[in-house]
């Protein structure tokens, strides 16, 4: 799902390609990819404006990860959104959102397997996984 005109897809594609610098040359690719996700996170408050809304969310959550992956003996997870955010980029399919709408506050349906089974393979959509496993429900 290449959207070159979509801002958004522009920050994963640069985070993608300074995440794989990291994983395959230069450890500064990650503080990059960290210091972008950032710039990325502020650009959406302020055009959602919202802290709130579930686009933030999934990039708080991302956030999360990469500093996560900062703490010595965790760097191998820098793999995990290494590969993940390629395939946001590539195929539309995000990971990150799918677990995000899984949580108590952005779902009323019972947690349950036939929850998490649709939202992890239902197939990639242009927009929210939120509003789309929403939509299957009804």
């Amino acid at each position: 799902m290449i959207e070159l005109n979509d801002t958004g897809w522009r920050y994963w594609l640069l985070t993608a390609a300074l995440l794989t610098y990291g994983v395959a040359a230069d450890p500064i690719g990650f503080t990059l990819a960290i210091g972008l996700t950032l710039v990325h996170l502020l650009h959406f408050i302020v055009s959602k404006r919202s802290i709130t809304a579930f686009p933030i969310q999934v990039r708080v959550w991302y956030l999360s990860l990469l500093l996560l992956a900062q703490v010595d003996g965790l760097n191998w997870i820098y793999w995990i959104p290494a590969i993940g955010t390629w395939a946001q980029v590539l195929f539309g399919y995000c990971a990150m959102a799918r677990f995000v709408s899984l949580l108590p506050w952005n779902s009323s349906e019972r947690f349950s397997l036939n929850l998490i089974l649709r939202t992890f393979v239902a197939r990639p959509v242009k927009g929210s996984i939120k509003q789309k496993v929403v939509a299957e429900r009804h």
